[in-house]
């Protein structure tokens, strides 16, 4: 039973374990990635970073340490040319590891480690400025402010020409209102006279008949 053992045995005795750790870490410096079962990616990832943190300070005492751990000169040399420029402004958490699926034979579930500076698809995405408004604005410079302000006065002198051009609308309807309702009055008295000066005659005519009668 386990009984709180943290280290993952993979099945194999000490010296095997470590001497498969050496090659897949080997592996992984020189591809960059590789494909492998979860539970050997997640113990490659103990054994590989710190490795890569001591491989940021190019010294004669930090090549012979990484040196102890790989036991390969030329992954040595990758390892200090190459990939430490590489990371050398990363913090930590070099590798992603990335599941693949699982095994036809044993159905164990795989993954893909690889090295996070390596992978420019992902790097591409996380690298791109997003923009934020905020309302404070922020510090302007002074040609934008100007450009703003006259942008804006603009505005104001455009929005009041409209409003002037309502109002002389608005007035020239009042005034045609205004000069059309007395000729209509006009009309109207003239029709009415017209119709009183023509039943005078007619009044006149039948009162000479009675008369007359």
């Amino acid at each position: 039973m386990r009984h709180g053992n943290k280290i993952n045995h993979l099945g194999r005795k000490t010296s095997h374990r470590k001497a498969m750790l050496q090659n897949m870490a080997c592996s992984l410096i020189e591809h960059k990635r590789i494909n492998t079962t979860i539970a050997k990616a997640k113990t490659l990832r103990v054994f590989v970073e710190p490795i890569l943190t001591k491989a940021k300070t190019d010294s004669t005492h930090s090549r012979r340490v990484v040196f102890s751990y790989l036991q390969n000169k030329e992954m040595v040399t990758e390892l200090f040319r190459e990939v430490a420029p590489k990371i050398a402004n990363r913090a930590g958490g070099y590798t992603r590891i990335i599941r693949t699926g699982y095994r036809l034979g044993d159905n164990a579930e795989m993954c893909m480690i690889e090295l996070v500076d390596y992978n420019e698809l992902y790097n591409n995405d996380s690298t791109k400025k997003t923009t934020r408004r905020s309302r404070r604005g922020g510090a302007k410079k002074e040609g934008d402010v100007a450009v703003e302000a006259t942008e804006s006065t603009d505005s104001v002198v455009e929005e009041a020409v409209v409003v002037e051009d309502v109002i002389e609308e608005a007035v020239v309807a009042e005034e045609t209102v205004v000069e059309e309702t007395p000729v209509a009055e006009v009309v109207a008295e003239e029709t009415t006279e017209e119709a009183a000066s023509e039943d005078a005659p007619a009044a006149d005519e039948s009162e000479n008949t009675e008369e007359k009668a």
